[in-house]
């Protein structure tokens, strides 16, 4: 049985400080996502648990000081639940909605809702488009997406879905993109690696 614990006691976000519950509950989203990874593609049947933490888990705690003061985030293409799940966790105050068409994945992401009493976590069964086009839309204070679309088309795609003064958030590998004007690119670290993440106000005042 993988001890989560341990694993997480490695993060440095761990060593600054989580509270217990927070956790509690990440450990709790570990073992169920592990489990689920065992028969749906949720993330690389390759993945180890080391792995799930220190890429996966690390990677989306990284954008935690990016939110600014968001009270609603979107996370489209969420898959299993990266970064929404992990963002919702650490910030019962931030109400988080994860757009994920693909059945298997959205059963994932309602059965984490429940399993975890995420009360802040709305997984929808929708594409951006559409969901863009719903009567009771109202634009976010932030949107993210990662590893679904390239940086360069994400930007585009977020900028639909946050209102004026809002934040899109993307998450740059290896190979920088060019940046819209007003953009900040903020590296960081992660298992030795160093990515970015990309900050954009696209109607910005």
């Amino acid at each position: 049985m993988t001890d989560w614990t341990a694993l997480l006691d490695e993060l440095a976000h761990d060593r600054a400080g989580l509270a217990p519950d927070i956790r509690e509950r990440l450990v709790i989203y570990l073992t169920l996502l592990d489990k689920w990874t065992s028969v749906t593609n949720l993330v690389a049947s390759s993945t180890t648990p080391r792995d799930l933490v220190q890429l996966h888990l690390a990677d989306c705690l990284a954008l935690l000081p990016h939110l600014g003061d968001a009270d609603r985030l979107v996370d489209v293409g969420s898959g299993g639940g990266l970064p929404a799940i992990p963002l919702a966790i650490a910030r019962p105050a931030l109400s988080v909605t994860a757009l994920e068409p693909i059945h298997k994945k959205h059963a994932f992401l309602a059965t984490a809702r429940r399993e975890l009493q995420l009360g802040n976590f709305t997984p929808l069964a929708e594409r951006d488009e559409e969901h863009h086009r719903r009567a009771d839309f109202r634009p976010y204070d932030a949107a993210v997406s990662r590893a679904t679309f390239h940086p360069t088309d994400w930007l585009a795609r977020g900028a639909t879905l946050v209102r004026p003064g809002g934040l899109v958030l993307a998450m740059e590998g290896r190979d920088p993109i060019a940046l819209p004007p007003g953009a900040d690119r903020h590296a960081y670290h992660v298992a030795g690696r160093t990515r970015a993440i990309l900050v954009w106000s696209p109607h910005r005042s």
